[in-house]
């Protein structure tokens, strides 16, 4: 695939709104191989694994996966050579991984600087999963405040530099771009 004929696309909305499933969908109707980033951390909560197992079982066996919690501008960096698309699922676990590490919300947005420029000099497609967080209310509390804060900034960064943003509700896409 030429650098011409890279596609990048961000997708975002709320939890159950299809994200994923359109995502992969996107990827699956255009490229021979995918390669499945995932930013989830599932450790002892057996209903997180439970989900990844799911996930894994629905994208079928012609996904490459690579679990990666913190350095994903590095798997797009160095591991491009084996496959058309990357799909990165999802971002707000990225950034709850990166808080739980005890980043400042500097080192965060450096991340995310970091990520955009990944995502321009990789050569193959790259579609991004992420929640939109901040259609509520304002949250109470100073973490819940910060990252929806930080959701806001990273999903604003990355949707400027990828060539299409859809947002999901209730299954269907809203092209934003």
């Amino acid at each position: 695939m030429s650098q011409d004929s890279k596609q990048t696309i961000l997708v975002v909305g709320g939890c159950r709104s299809g994200k994923s499933r359109f995502s992969e969908q996107w990827a699956t109707e255009r490229f021979a191989r995918k390669t499945y980033v995932a930013t989830t951390v599932a450790g002892d909560d057996e209903e997180m694994q439970h989900r990844v197992a799911m996930h894994r079982q629905n994208r079928g066996a012609d996904w490459q996966t690579i679990e990666e919690p913190h350095a994903i501008a590095d798997v797009l960096r160095h591991q491009w050579q084996h496959t058309d698309v990357f799909l990165v699922d999802c971002l707000t676990l990225w950034l709850t991984n990166l808080l739980l590490q005890n980043f400042s919300d500097e080192d965060i947005l450096d991340r995310v600087g970091d990520l955009a420029d990944a995502i321009r000099e990789c050569p193959v497609s790259v579609a991004l999963v992420a929640n939109e967080v901040g259609l509520g209310i304002v949250p109470e509390a100073a973490l819940a405040r910060r990252f929806r804060d930080l959701a806001g900034w990273c999903n604003q960064t990355i949707g400027a530099r990828c060539d299409q943003v859809v947002f999901m509700a209730a299954g269907l896409p809203l092209y934003l771009k």
